[in-house]
């Protein structure tokens, strides 16, 4: 291999155009097996780029440059090859030279723009087709680039430099050159989609902390483009036409992009944020409606024959989808979107492009409203057999909230119309549209094990969940307008229109009661909560509704078709699979089902209902084979237990029957006693009900309304996989559901509404100083994280506090901790030239986190007093002109580097919370998993608070309390806070937060505190302790080991600062010394005890005594022993109790103080 190596390096030398390009090609293929070419990429740097050399081996140096890395020092070789050859004669040359700017660091990129803009902005007018294809692909590429925002942000100059290339690149757009063209059309595609997207900058693993000058910037040159092609449109749709076809698919995207800009009006909103428009440069004559609409149906004319006569998959769908972008603007047409539609569809069932399925499918479904509606009714069968095929999940439900709410909308919109006298449509309600054979085979079989018609079941539902709404209000055009405009005139704003189609839904999903789905009960729960809302609603318990009772013939129909449906779900009883089921659905008819209404003389046929009712329960009651898995036997007891209850109370006979089976229940063995009990004071009840028929009390009570159940369990007593499948579904259709029929507001819209209190725009991180103030070099440093891709970026800034001006400066970057370098290496170098006096110099440094552990950047600086002091080779003979030997060894001599100064800097710490981020959880949810937590730390630490005094009064005048004045900088953590309690009698709460790690650890977090009073003296009375006890439980082991290998650091991350850790034994020592001293305050006033007065008489006295109380209430609350003490007849407990309640009362008293004051 090194021979090989050595004879690569010989060929370079040479200065052979054929050998240096024959090496530089096997120099590529060693690349490319993957061996290490760092040695020969230094040679090529050296010989080829920094040498005047052919076009063909410049380009393949630059390949080699990119597939390997550079050192800084080779970088500043290949910025100096690429200045001279941006002024070299042949422009094939130029090209590749301007084709490496791309892949340059942007620590060298801006220097080089700066000093070599007029020889860029000159390669836009060359001759060569080349060069105008490779500056406008480089631009393109690195224009749009984050760290090119940035740069643009801290200078000006630059700024105005890359708009005016913008607007260049957007003049290429109509080139004479096809390629040239085309690169310009993606260039300025890439621009709009980074607006939009961010794409490239996530790829190039940039992290812009979005300022508001960086998103001016980025929406000014986004403004303009986007005028550009509106002014030019008519010229760039006629050069399109005319490019190879192949290449016609880039133009698309930016025609689209920016007419449809224009004409929703996004792009007043674009220069908003711009702020151009307020200075007033750049606002143009604001073009009438007729002109935006004819502006779109010009476009979509130019795109409509590419579906139907293109044979390139790749082009029909970019057409297509870029089409139903245009369907929606105000004035566009259905027909614009039936035909992307079908051609989309055509694509599908050709099984071409097969790769983009779920792109497909979620942009017909995406689109599904804007179709009229024979079009969306005849693909809605075929629209579910496609959505049913697809792999991922996040994509099948959002498809499956889209064709659900597309459902409602058809069928309330074919009922409105046909009440408003139009000629009604075949197959529009929901019952048709969800009638496809195989579709209904599933409903309808029990033991089915697919997934998706639980999905779809639940999307129904919660979908009509979402009609019962108000329905959000929409002010701006676009997609969402139209669904809400025909929902709107569908339920008519009408409160109970919504149960029409809700009502259809039950009917169609009734067959989910009877299904076994391994456990899982989430579909059919959402299924019994809607049905009992129904019935709850509609008030089945009192029979149909007649005309005499003011009841429309709707209502009398609606009402019918529920009573008729109970009547079914009640024989399905007999068929349902899961115990656990039975219990729910039993506990969904009983309490709404018509008992009066049922025939007397059918009392003793099993096919009566309330017999049916009745031997289920007594099924539930006795079920004994079932295993903790199948049913939740507690639960299934109680409910069903309940519904007796409710039954027995309401009607004659089937209290009779009830008595019969509790009593047999009762003194079975299965029933324990708490089941005992419940069962005793049921009958009593029923029994009064029966003994007082006229005088009905609570026994009887009247409909709730409530379906208690959920698929929650107590993460500990019930750990089944049947119960996490069910809340990942929860998950899933919750989150497609709510995106779709409440979306969040767009970035855009919150900027403009907040301005600069938006939480997109971060604030910069405050920075650390990392050396002296007497040292000759200042560094200090701040952290950026990025918790998606899992990077640390540390920036950096130099300043040279001498007065010499120093040549070269070396920042050296190691890494301890759980941080890691991209490239493997294992530290970095950053070499800074020619640093003036006091003017500062930024660098920057990213980093991978591989695991939850405490990390610290460690950075040195080198600089080079007497760098390029000796240099080699400073003979001048005659001869040297000619000799290239001597030549070539002046020009790659180096200059002397000298001995380094190195200044060592303090390690800059990455705070552990920085690796957390909040997790949302109800608190419910994190008490049941805050047991099953394995991993514990325990730790106490102490703060100082201000207890009366100015300060106090003003805190507690805006509502904070006082003494958690040290915790007030959890709020900026990453922590989600789930609840807080605080009780200010004994000046003590308890917090709880929850986080996870980075990488899916939970850390949940619980503070207790409690106050003392300071005895110090010294301190005064308007300071006071308190004491803060936190527990930390975690998911693994490892992360609590973190916290604990250095507490009083964790706690500085926590509070910033503000909490003081306490070793164990001092809290001990702490609480041994109290308890001394307040048990001789206790003897004292034993000893002195006057004798007892009445309690009002001595108001001021109440307050002193209280606080002693309080303070002998906190010992006890520290864990100090509680046995009776021989100085009291009281013993610990009594005096706690008292002490309390005096506290309680005096608190009681100062509140009703407070009101008095106030309402006076």
């Amino acid at each position: 291999m090194d021979i090989l190596f050595a004879q690569i390096q010989a060929d370079l030398r040479s200065n052979d155009a054929l050998r240096q390009s024959g090496a530089l090609l096997q120099a590529l293929q060693q690349s490319a097996a993957g061996r290490d070419i760092s040695v020969i990429a230094k040679t090529a740097v050296e010989e080829i780029v920094a040498a005047p050399a052919s076009a063909v081996c410049k380009k393949l140096s630059f390949d080699l440059i990119r597939s390997t890395r550079l050192t800084a020092d080779l970088w500043d070789s290949v910025c100096t090859g690429v200045r001279s050859d941006l002024h070299f004669p042949d422009p094939d040359v130029t090209a590749a030279a301007v084709s490496i700017l791309a892949a340059m660091p942007s620590y060298s990129l801006s220097k080089l723009i700066m000093d070599s803009n007029a020889e860029i902005s000159g390669c836009f007018d060359s001759p060569s087709d080349n060069l105008r294809f490779s500056i406008t692909e480089t631009l393109g590429c690195i224009l749009a680039r984050d760290d090119m925002v940035t740069l643009c942000e801290n200078n000006v100059n630059l700024l105005n430099k890359v708009s005016k290339w913008w607007a260049r690149i957007g003049q290429n757009m109509l080139d004479k050159s096809d390629n040239v063209a085309k690169v310009a059309f993606e260039s300025v595609g890439r621009l709009f989609q980074e607006f939009d997207l961010k794409r490239m900058s996530r790829l190039a693993g940039d992290k812009l902390v979005d300022s508001e000058n960086s998103l001016a910037i980025r929406s000014n040159w986004v403004s303009s483009m986007v005028d550009f092609v509106w002014k030019r449109r008519n010229a760039l749709m006629s050069r399109s036409l005319i490019l190879p076809v192949e290449n016609v698919r880039a133009t698309v995207f930016p025609l689209v992009y920016s007419v449809k800009a224009v004409a929703s009006g996004n792009v007043e909103v674009i220069r908003k944020v711009s702020k151009t428009a307020a200075s007033g440069a750049n606002v143009n004559v604001v073009d009438s409606n007729a002109e935006k609409l004819v502006g779109v149906s010009d476009v979509v004319t130019h795109l409509a024959p590419f579906l139907a006569s293109s044979l390139d998959p790749a082009l029909i769908f970019e057409v297509g989808i870029n089409m139903l972008y245009l369907s929606d603007v105000p004035g566009g047409k259905p027909e614009w979107a039936s035909q992307s539609i079908i051609a989309i569809l055509t694509l599908w069932d050709r099984q071409e492009f097969s790769s983009a399925r779920e792109s497909i499918v979620r942009a017909v479904v995406t689109n599904l409203h804007l179709l009229d509606l024979h079009m969306q009714v005849s693909l809605f069968k075929r629209l579910l057999l496609m959505v049913r095929n697809l792999r991922a999940e996040s994509d099948r439900m959002h498809a499956l909230a889209c064709i659900c709410r597309t459902a409602l909308c058809v069928d309330l919109f074919a009922k409105e119309s046909v009440r408003r006298g139009q000629k009604p449509l075949a197959g529009t309600d929901i019952a048709s549209l969800f009638e496809d054979a195989r579709i209904r085979d599933d409903l309808n079989s029990a033991t089915s094990k697919s997934l998706f018609r639980e999905e779809l079941v639940a999307s129904l539902v919660e979908s009509c969940f979402q009609l019962s709404l108000p329905l959000p209000e929409q002010t701006n055009s676009g997609m969402e307008s139209r669904v809400i405009g025909a929902l709107a005139y569908g339920t008519g704003y009408g409160a109970l229109n919504w149960t029409e189609p809700a009502l259809e839904v039950v009917e169609v999903c009734r067959p989910c009661v009877k299904w076994d789905c391994d456990g899982r009960t989430y579909a059919i729960d959402c299924y019994l909560k809607l049905l009992v809302r129904l019935c709850h609603t509609y008030d089945t318990r009192g029979g149909v509704k007649t005309v005499k009772d003011g009841a429309s013939q709707d209502q009398i129909l609606n009402e019918t078709r529920l009573q008729n449906l109970q009547r079914k779900l009640v024989k399905d009883l007999r068929e349902v699979s899961a115990p656990r089921v039975c219990a729910r659905l039993i506990w969904a008819i009983d309490e709404h089902i018509n008992l009066d209404g049922l025939d007397p003389l059918l009392a003793d046929d099993p096919e009566d209902t309330l017999n049916i009712i009745i031997s289920n329960i007594h099924k539930v009651l006795f079920n004994i084979d079932s295993s903790a898995n199948t049913s939740n036997k507690l639960q299934d007891v109680q409910a069903v237990l309940l519904s007796a209850q409710r039954l027995g109370s309401r009607n004659l006979r089937a209290g009779q029957l009830l008595t019969k089976e509790l009593e047999e229940f009762r003194n079975n063995g299965l029933a324990d006693s708490v089941n005992k009990h419940q069962c005793r004071l049921i009958l009593q009840r029923i029994k009064y009900v029966q003994n007082h028929p006229d005088n009905r009390w609570a026994g009887v009570s009247e409909a709730s309304g409530d379906y208690p159940f959920s698929h929650h369990k107590f993460t500990v007593q019930f750990y089944e996989a049947a119960a996490s499948q069910d809340r990942k579904l929860e998950g899933l259709v919750h989150k497609a559901i709510l995106e779709l029929w409440r979306p969040g507001p767009s970035e855009l819209t919150i900027l403009l509404t907040k301005g600069i209190d938006s939480k997109l725009l971060k604030v910069m991180p405050a920075a650390y100083a990392l050396t002296g103030s007497s040292d000759p070099c200042y560094v200090e440093a701040y952290h950026l994280a990025d918790s998606g891709d899992g990077r640390i970026t540390l920036h950096l800034k130099v300043l040279n506090l001498t007065e010499l001006k120093l040549s070269r400066v070396d920042i050296r970057v190691g890494l301890s901790g759980a941080l890691y370098f991209m490239d493997g290496s294992p530290q970095a170098v950053r070499q800074l030239c020619n640093l003036v006096s006091q003017d500062p110099v930024l660098c920057s440094v990213t980093v991978g986190v591989s695991h939850y552990e405490r990390c610290a950047f460690w950075v040195q600086v080198l600089y080079y007093p007497f760098y390029g002091s000796g240099a080699i080779g400073d003979y001048d003979g005659d001869y040297t002109e000619e000799d290239p030997q001597i030549m070539r060894q002046k020009r790659s001599s180096r200059p002397e580097l000298g001995e380094p100064v190195i200044l060592r800097c303090q390690p800059y710490k990455i705070p552990l919370t920085e690796l957390l981020l909040p997790h949302k959880i109800s608190p419910v949810e994190f008490f049941r998993l805050w047991p099953s937590l394995p991993a514990v730390v325990e730790y106490t630490g102490m703060y100082i608070y201000e207890g009366s005094g100015f300060k106090a009064t003003a805190a507690q005048q805006y509502g904070s309390s006082p003494f958690l004045s040290g915790l007030k900088s959890l709020s900026s953590k990453p922590f989600h806070r789930i609840c807080s309690h605080i009780i200010q009698t004994v000046a003590g709460f308890q917090l709880c937060y929850a986080a996870k790690t980075w990488f899916g650890g939970f850390v949940g977090m619980m503070v207790f505190g409690a106050s003392e009073v300071s005895r110090n003296v010294d301190l005064g009375d308007e300071t006071t302790t308190m004491l803060c006890k936190f527990v930390v439980r975690a998911s693994d082991a490892s992360i609590t080991k973190e916290i604990e290998s250095d507490l009083q650091g964790w706690l500085d991350d926590l509070t910033d600062g503000g909490v003081e850790y306490m070793p164990e034994d001092e809290v001990k020592e702490a609480a041994a010394e109290r308890l001394r001293i307040s048990m001789e305050r206790i003897a004292l006033l034993k000893a002195a005890e006057p004798p007892p007065k009445s309690p009002e008489s001595d108001d001021e006295e109440e307050p002193e005594e209280d606080k002693d109380k309080e303070e002998k209430n906190k010992e006890k609350k520290d864990g100090k022993p509680k046995g009776s003490s021989t100085l009291s007849r009281l013993t610990a407990e009594e005096v706690e109790h008292m002490a309390l309640q005096a506290a309680v009362l005096q608190e009681w008293h100062m509140l009703c103080k407070e009101r008095s004051t106030k309402v006076n």
